[in-house]
């Protein structure tokens, strides 16, 4: 995948920017967003011409497929910025990849590249002043895409609706995180979608999520549809497991997200020699582990946050403490992931691509 453009894309500026106006030192995560955002609609069979414009609601029909058959798709990314003031993006082949996989699943037309990476490459250029240096910050990057067809009629969109926005990002620290192994509700099924990175795959683990925050915890840790034996993912996150000195991660499948912080972690951990197995993994054998004292940690990984590491589980009724690690796994994987990604460190991957 080439960063190079091929194709101009019409731009429209704003008269003035915000950027001084924001507090850049005390973000929400996803609530603040740059001046401007692109957007490129299919119709009539074919995608037109992507434009970049100021960033601003926009009209839909009431009857857009999208409020009434959930056809949405999005991506999660970052960039950042080196001490050179140069810009760099992580593995954005994967989730171009990745998007294209979810529009497929969803019955939605496949993005060109040439309008995903050209689109994105044009449009952090334009919003680089909003790039900040240092580790921690980033310009966290949200592809999305959405059925506007309008009809209610229950069969796929034919128009839709492809956009990129931008939203500059602190380091992501939620505090403490407690979890339920989760033994009723479940985040996806078999010949679901939940390899696929949907709107709806969200908004269905918000009730039960709502339920475990009300107990005091701040996550769920999804465990299979069929029998709840088998431990998935945590809240929207991939989730890692260490018994002793060994890694283990469930493997992606259609229930369970191929996250890009995932596989970079394992191809870490495999690089410098941290045991690492990927396998399907048992509530039961976490749950002995906890017992007989050799479950190490647990922890998410994701864009956002990159590893959030979590101190306890409940399962049963029965709540298990993990001990407090100085030089753990997880944040010794956190350090050298971000420390590529914001060129600290050697990529001996070639996972980092320069805007």
């Amino acid at each position: 995948m080439s960063l190079k453009a091929t194709q101009e894309i019409d731009t429209v500026k704003v008269t003035a920017s915000k950027i001084d106006t924001i507090d850049f030192e005390n973000l929400s995560f996803g609530n603040v967003f740059t001046d401007h955002m692109l957007v490129c609609d299919f119709k009539d069979g074919e995608w037109q011409k992507p434009q970049i414009t100021p960033y601003a609601p926009f009209l839909l029909d009431p009857s857009a497929k999208v409020f009434h058959y959930g056809q949405a798709i999005f991506e999660g990314m970052k960039a950042y910025k080196d001490e050179n003031d140069a810009i760099w993006l992580f593995r954005p082949d994967q989730n171009y990849e990745r998007f294209n996989k979810s529009a497929e699943r969803m019955a939605m037309p496949r993005v060109p590249e040439d309008v995903f990476i050209d689109g994105l490459k044009q449009l952090i250029n334009l919003e680089k002043d909003w790039v900040k240096k240092g580790m921690g910050n980033s310009l966290y990057i949200r592809p999305f895409m959405i059925a506007i067809g309008s009809g209610v009629i229950a069969a796929p969109s034919t128009q839709y609706r492809f956009m990129i926005i931008l939203s500059p990002a602190k380091s992501y620290y939620s505090g403490e995180v407690k979890v339920i192994i989760a033994d009723h509700y479940s985040r996806a099924a078999n010949g679901g979608i939940g390899a696929a990175k949907a709107a709806g795959n969200y908004s269905a683990q918000f009730y039960p999520t709502k339920l475990a925050n009300e107990r005091g915890f701040q996550q769920i840790i999804w465990t299979d549809d069929a029998t709840h034996t088998l431990l998935e993912e945590a809240g929207t996150m991939n989730v890692f497991f260490r018994i002793n000195d060994t890694l283990y991660t469930a493997p992606a499948s259609e229930r369970i997200l191929d996250g890009v912080t995932r596989k970079s972690l394992i191809s870490l951990a495999e690089r410098d020699g941290i045991k690492m197995e990927v396998r399907p993994v048992l509530v039961s054998e976490i749950v002995e582990a906890a017992k007989n004292g050799t479950l190490k940690e647990i922890f998410g990984a994701g864009t956002a946050a990159v590893v959030n590491p979590i101190v306890g589980f409940s399962f049963a009724d029965v709540y298990y403490e993990l001990p407090k690690i100085e030089d753990s796994i997880a944040l010794q994987l956190k350090d050298k992931l971000t420390n590529i990604q914001y060129k600290t460190a050697e990529d001996t991957f070639g996972w980092t691509v320069k805007i």
